[in-house]
Parts: C-alpha cells; sequence; structure tokens
C-alpha cells in the first residue's frame, strides 16, 4: 500500500520559537526606545514580527520537502549565494553599504538589509552531507586516500565561498561554518588522526597567539598583529585586555557593565541605562541580563537549550548517515552560537558579530534558523514516514 509521505509539525519546538518570538520583541522594544522615539523602537519590533511569520512559512515549506527535494534546494540557494557574495565585492554603497567596517548586506527598500552569508549554513549543511554519503558509498573502506578525496571534495564546494565570506571581513560567521562542519566530519567516518590534525591548527594558532600576548609582547604586536587587518587587531586587543582598549572594547566593557548590574533579580523591564550601540542585534542577551537578572537571562538560557536538547532527541532518531549528519551539523551550530554570543556580551570570548539565535534583531539571521529547523522537522517527518511505512 502506498501513502503520501506523513507530515507532523513537532509542536514542542514550535512552543519554543513562539517563546523566543515573544522574549524576542519584548527586548528588542525595550533595548531599542529612546526618548521620544517610540515609533522607531515599534518599526523594529514590526518588522521583526514580519520576519518571523515569514520565517515561520519557509519553516513549513522547508519541513514537507522530501531528502532529494532538499539537495535540489540546497544547490539553488549555494549558486545563488556565491554569487550575491561575488556581487558584494563590486557593488555600490548605495546598495552594500558597509556596516562596522564589514561590506556583508544588501540593502533592501522597506525590509532593511539581506546578509547573504546566512543562508550558506542551508547550502553546506545539505551538500555536505550529500557529497559525504555519496563518496562512502563509492569508497566503502576508509582509507587515507579516500578521506583526504572526500575532504578536497568539501573543501572544493566550502572554501571559495568561505574566502569571499573572510574578505568582507566576517571572521564571526566563518567560525560558525567550522562549528558546524566538524562534527560532520567526526560523523562522516574519515579516520580520528585525520580529524585531530585538523583540530590542532586552530588551536595551535590560538594558543600562539596567546602566549606571544603574555610572554612576547613586542613580537606580538610586530608580527602577529602587524599580518592582520585594522578590523581584527581591533577584535583581538578588545577581548585580551577590554579596559585598556577603549574604543575597540567599548561594546564588551558596556556589555559587562549591563549584565553586572542586572544582579539577581535585573532592574526592571524598560529600565536599562547602559548605552551599548546596536543593543538590540548582537547585545540584546545584555539588555535581557540588565533588565531581568540572573533569573530573567537564566530562563532565556534555558529555552534555548530545551529547543537544542529537542534537536538532540530528533537526532538520536535519524536513520541514516545522511540525517545524521545533518542533525549534529545543526546541533552543533546552535550550541556554539549561543556560547559565542553570550559569551562575548560577557567579555569572555572576541566580539565577533555572531547573533543569539531567535532573539537577535535580523531578518537575514532568523530566516536562516528558521531553514535549518525546517530541515530538523522534515528529519523528523522522515522516520515517522519510515515507521508508518513498515507498519503497511
Amino acid at each position: 500500500m502506498i501513502r503520501s509521505r506523513k507530515y507532523n509539525l513537532d509542536y514542542l519546538i514550535i512552543i519554543y520559537i513562539i517563546l523566543l518570538c515573544i522574549i524576542s520583541c519584548v527586548f528588542i522594544y525595550s533595548s531599542s526606545l529612546k526618548s521620544g522615539q517610540y515609533i522607531g523602537a515599534m518599526n523594529f519590533v514590526y518588522k521583526q514580527i514580519f520576519y518571523y511569520i515569514l520565517g515561520f512559512g519557509v519553516m513549513i515549506l522547508v519541513s514537507k520537502l522530501d531528502l532529494v527535494q532538499l539537495r535540489t534546494f540546497a544547490l539553488l540557494i549555494y549558486i545563488v549565494i556565491t554569487f550575491a557574495l561575488i556581487g558584494l565585492i563590486f557593488a555600490p554603497e548605495s546598495i552594500a553599504r558597509p556596516i562596522n567596517d564589514a561590506k556583508a548586506w544588501y540593502q533592501i527598500p522597506f525590509l532593511g538589509s539581506f546578509q547573504p552569508s546566512e543562508f550558506l549554513k542551508f547550502a553546506f549543511l545539505i551538500l555536505t552531507s550529500w557529497i559525504t554519503i555519496t563518496h562512502n558509498k563509492k569508497y566503502s573502506v576508509h582509507k587515507l586516500k579516500t578521506d583526504f578525496i572526500l575532504l578536497g571534495k568539501i573543501a572544493l564546494l566550502t572554501l571559495p565561498p568561505m574566502f569571499l565570506v573572510y574578505i568582507q571581513p566576517d571572521t564571526g560567521m566563518i567560525m560558525l561554518y567550522i562549528s558546524m562542519l566538524l562534527p560532520m566530519l567526526f560523523f562522516s567516518g574519515i579516520q580520528k588522526k585525520i580529524l585531530f590534525f585538523l583540530l590542532s591548527i586552530p588551536t595551535t594558532i590560538v594558543g600562539f597567539i596567546i602566549i606571544c600576548y603574555f610572554f612576547f609582547n613586542r613580537f606580538y604586536e610586530e608580527k602577529v598583529l602587524g599580518s592582520l587587518s585594522p578590523h581584527q587587531v581591533s577584535r583581538i586587543n578588545g577581548w585580551l585586555d577590554p579596559f585598556s582598549y577603549g574604543d575597540s572594547a567599548y561594546q564588551t566593557q558596556k556589555g559587562i557593565l549591563a549584565i553586572g548590574s542586572g544582579q539577581i533579580t535585573g532592574k526592571g523591564f524598560m529600565q536599562n541605562n547602559v548605552y551599548i550601540p546596536e543593543k538590540h542585534t548582537d547585545f540584546i542577551f545584555s539588555n535581557i541580563a540588565e533588565e531581568t537578572g540572573f533569573i530573567g537571562a537564566s530562563i532565556v538560557l534555558i529555552i534555548l537549550f530545551l529547543m537544542i536538547f529537542r534537536f538532540v532527541l530528533i537526532s538520536l532518531n535519524a536513520n541514516t548517515q545522511f540525517t545524521i549528519l545533518m542533525t549534529s551539523g545543526i546541533v552543533s551550530l546552535f550550541t556554539f552560537q549561543v556560547f559565542q554570543n553570550v559569551g562575548m556580551t560577557m567579555g569572555l570570548l572576541p566580539v565577533t558579530g555572531v547573533t543569539l539565535p531567535f532573539l537577535s534583531y535580523g531578518g537575514s539571521s532568523l530566516l536562516s534558523n528558521m531553514l535549518l529547523v525546517g530541515i530538523i522537522i522534515s528529519i523528523k517527518n522522515s522516520y515517522i514516514d519510515l515507521m508508518f511505512k513498515m507498519e503497511d
């Protein structure tokens, strides 16, 4: 007996997203409201609500696609976004205005800015998974040669657009891509010594920079910082010593002050008085902690991690390598994104422009996250559908 694909929304995930939507809109309004600027603050809220409505539509659309359709959709997005990234290099500032020294957005009338690099996460996730399973079918026995062939295929897919993102410059987005791809490589079946070697490279670089900073300061300033762009130098100095570099660490200083001043219960709604530029975007967590304190900030983090834990439970039931690769990438990406954003607002990690998923203001980030949630629901439906057919 042949039946149409069984479809179910995961209502726990929907509840978590609705809660995060409410929290997002409340604190976007609170953080962007200034004296006499009620209309401006409400415009941010209206746009965020619009992005959420559009995001739910995108999520439902993606969740109804089967895995083959997802591959075709991802390939189309990959091609379009790659050309969009190339276009940013040549686009005039009238349609691609630099923001914080990074040329990473197209300006769209009435809707705001569009960040192409956000949607590479979706394309990388699907296409890397597809390349991996296709490769493993051809090479069932893993050897050094075949593993390096797989790495070469993935590098050819990911490195060219990643380079285009890097030169914008947007190192934060590169970190998100890596956080997603590494667990996918782990579950791809390649030999662990290769993974160890790959992980040792960034670990060695970061460790080298920190050692030079503390013990070889002259070499650090002349050689290490001299090889980086002014934007990267500013971020590194602001992270390692935020209270000595006032200009480059201004957001970090204010973020620490806002979170600390909230104490246990917070100052109360609309009572934030620590000014942070663009607080409603990357630093919205500092506003939540300032107004609701440790208790309110903890509740927000619990909701986020309950949702991620729901993703983990779905991934444990994934029945193919393709779905295992995708769920591992999504879980790792969201976990890292929360950890990085909260860490940078507290001064524990460098400021990278990484948004707090489902809470920070921004259409591109929200829509790309909803695309990934749609994949999770599609994966859940794929194994529900399999059990449904087996019963027949």
